[in-house]
């Protein structure tokens, strides 16, 4: 089994990953792979036809001409966080508001990290990020979002946890909960970690 099944993607979603990275590069768009995809690429599989990208605002217009001019038929979905491209079947969700009001900055391009796909290489958002947004965004219509964040924790044996704790400002509440219940699952989260972000919630307890 190849790298690309390993991770649950088909050839139809590497293909738009590859032609996504190289239309953005061209017109010199700094974005970042997130959602499923992202957690996939760092050993969670799990199928998706979705590819979520994020954008800053200020780009959002300039990444659907980009989208059209590599085959995409384009909409402008919502103004306020979300519009779309679709082809063969796969949806790419350009993305440039998450809910806990993330964006798109210049720490997380910093720390973005370059994954192969296809023989493309693609930017992916930082795997400390991914499951700070992991945790906010989960609800419970969508509890695959706790699972990716999880298998984050499970399966990155090189997270940065001073920066994860750092970003996790964002929703500590939400961070705290989640490191909580994956030390109950025997995953690697130290004492320590978990003190530094109950702090945070509960700075005079």
């Amino acid at each position: 089994m190849g790298e690309l099944e390993q991770a649950g993607l088909s050839a139809a979603v590497a293909s738009a990953v590859g032609d996504v990275a190289d239309a953005f590069e061209r017109e010199g768009i700094p974005y970042v792979v997130i959602g499923g995809i992202a957690s996939a690429l760092y050993g969670r599989p799990r199928a998706s036809d979705d590819l979520d990208i994020l954008v800053a605002k200020i780009d959002a217009e300039r990444t659907l001409d980009a989208l059209a001019a590599a085959g995409f038929e384009t909409e402008r979905t919502n103004d306020q966080w979300i519009y779309k491209g679709f082809r063969d079947g796969v949806q790419v969700d350009v993305i440039f508001w998450l809910k806990g009001d993330l964006y798109l900055d210049d720490e997380m391009l910093a720390r973005a990290r370059r994954v192969d796909v296809g023989g493309h290489s693609v930017p992916v958002v930082p795997p400390e990020d991914l499951i700070v947004v992991k945790a906010i965004i989960h609800d419970e219509q969508t509890p695959r979002h706790w699972g990716d964040a999880l298998g984050l924790v499970a399966n990155c044996d090189d997270l940065d946890w001073d920066y994860l704790i750092h970003r996790g400002r964002h929703g500590a509440r939400r961070l705290l909960a989640l490191l909580v219940y994956a030390q109950s699952n025997d995953l690697l989260v130290s004492d320590d970690v978990v003190r530094k972000v109950f702090d945070v919630v509960y700075p005079s307890a």
